[in-house]
């Protein structure tokens, strides 16, 4: 693996290797609402933190109690994390006596009536979100929509894109050259992305009032309600999570631009007879946008998205096909409940080597065997990945999970050496602070875990509440109420706090101005969006 890797990295010229100090990253981080009892909460979104609707960094997901904090696009990582830092500290001020649940997996939750499904105000749009939602209700429900992630958007810059293209000898248009690059980033993304979840998985119990509905394989861990899987990373990411039975026949591998919209184009056009009895209105109110497959593409659920940001009155599929991928959205990370932001700048870091891996490793074309082996691999990780001796499957045959982590960190530390390699030389010009290995050093933390499981925040987890015998409801919410005080404290800038206050003001009129510019009736609003 390392030679057939060094031969390709040693086709990145240095002017390319200097492009990757100019990566794009953006967070968007999911948490509810939680009670002092560790109750998901009944109350409306904070009118101090704006209009949902229209706030470009504070909003909610599903319900009225998931909220979604969202970075600006930033190509430092000292930067994102502060930005991440600052809009926390701002949302925790304004709680008042909730907390942000830092846990994947849900706090106490006391059925479907309890997630609360999220409101947008009386425009077309903010009617049509919340239809949306009420879709998923209607198709999956309520509790799976209550489990919390985060997501990493990541995308290089068009200068690097030019060098690797000339290195590469390819003369197609530059769009297409970006989109076929980042498939390729992708299906290595789907190959090794069970690492991602035995490292960060961080979901590995959950609270009985989550379960209460469902059957399901879990086991106790303790009186207090807790269930478990001994040797689980995240449950958010296996059938306890995002699981649809309708969404199984896509069967989408992510091998080209072309296929992966036609296949979605193709589901969100196609009728799907389960929700066809349902049918579009109920006593009179929409109940979801359509009887398809998909409503809309954004109900596709899968670990990675190839993405482009749309135009006003674009639709996301469309803005993809006509101009290509801009950056990838990575949705499987959990939420680190000891972190106070929910990842670190050094996980971060590993994610930008992981992913430059996956784009400069060779990337032969999935085959529909091969898919399923990557799923299996991967539900394999979330399900057992500590369990000792576990093997997980290659193409040439079975191989022990430990054998191919160390394999790949190697073959990422190779990539983070020249992150900060570039971070040095740009240190010593004067144009960056000194970094010192800090990439090297993020992947060597991540090796120790394959060599020591108990250092995953998985194992930790579980461990912590043996040893001081705490539920999953109990831990997270200590660590909920510890971040929300140390957020708290350390929010006394006075001119983010000013910021985020003119933000919310101004989210207010936007969707007021929403609301005036609308010239016709919801339903024909609908059927002109959905055409």
């Amino acid at each position: 693996m390392i030679n057939a890797l060094e031969a390709r990295l040693e086709l990145l010229s240095e002017s390319a290797q200097r492009e990757l100090l100019n990566i794009s990253r953006g967070i968007e981080k999911e948490g509810l609402r939680a009670d002092s009892s560790h109750f998901i909460s009944q109350t409306n979104h904070p009118e101090a933190l704006g209009h949902t609707l229209t706030h470009s960094q504070i909003t909610t997901d599903y319900s009225e109690a998931l909220m979604e904090l969202i970075t600006p696009v930033s190509q430092s990582v000292n930067d994102l994390m502060k930005d991440l830092s600052d809009v926390h500290g701002f949302v925790q001020k304004n709680l008042d006596d909730e907390v942000l649940w830092s846990g994947s997996m849900p706090c106490k939750i006391d059925g479907n009536d309890s997630i609360r499904i999220a409101e947008f105000g009386d425009s077309n749009l903010g009617k049509l979100k919340h239809v949306y939602r009420k879709g998923l209700d209607a198709r999956y429900g309520r509790v799976m929509q209550s489990i919390a992630g985060l997501h990493y958007n990541f995308s290089l810059p068009d200068a690097f894109w030019q060098e690797w293209q000339a290195v590469k000898g390819d003369e197609q248009p530059l769009k297409d050259f970006k989109s076929e690059q980042y498939f390729s980033l992708i299906r290595n993304f789907r190959r090794h992305s069970w690492l991602l979840m035995y490292l960060f998985g961080a979901s590995p119990a959950a609270d009985q009032s989550f379960l209460a509905s469902m059957r399901h394989p879990l086991q106790t861990f303790d009186e207090k309600g807790t269930w478990y899987l001994p040797y689980a990373t995240s449950l958010r990411m296996g059938d306890l999570g995002y699981h649809s039975n309708a969404q199984s026949s896509l069967a989408i591998c992510f091998n080209n631009l072309d296929n992966f919209t036609y296949t979605l184009e193709d589901a969100i056009h196609k009728p799907y007879p389960a929700y066809e009895v349902m049918g579009v209105k109920k006593d009179g109110e929409y109940i979801q946008l359509n009887t398809n497959i998909l409503q809309i593409e954004n109900e596709y659920y899968s670990s990675i998205r190839p993405k482009r940001n749309a135009e006003s009155g674009e639709k996301p599929i469309h803005a993809l096909k006509e101009r290509g991928v801009e950056y990838i959205e990575v949705r499987c990370l959990d939420l680190n409940p000891y972190l106070p932001l929910g990842i670190s700048a050094q996980q971060v870091r590993f994610m930008d080597a992981f992913l430059i891996y996956c784009l400069v490793a060779d990337s032969p074309v999935v085959s529909e065997a091969e898919c399923q082996s990557l799923d299996w691999n991967f539900e394999t990780v979330v399900n057992r990945g500590r369990e000792p001796e576990l093997k997980l499957k290659t193409p040439e045959g079975e191989a022990p999970l430990q054998q191919m982590g160390l394999s790949l960190i190697d073959a990422i530390a190779r990539v983070a050496a020249i992150f900060d390699d570039m971070h040095s030389k740009a240190a010593d010009a004067g144009d960056l602070e000194s970094t010192a290995n800090n990439y090297q050093m993020a992947v060597e933390e991540q090796r120790n875990k394959l060599i020591q499981p108990e250092l995953t925040p998985s194992a930790n987890i579980l461990s912590v509440m043996r040893d001081e015998s705490l539920s999953w409801l109990e831990i997270v919410g200590e660590l909920s109420f510890k971040h929300q005080h140390t957020s708290r404290k350390r929010c006394n800038d006075a001119s983010v706090s000013e910021k985020y206050r003119s933000m919310a003001k101004e989210s207010f009129l936007k969707e007021q101005q929403l609301k005036d510019a609308d010239l016709s009736e919801f339903s024909e609003y609908m059927t002109q969006y959905l055409s």
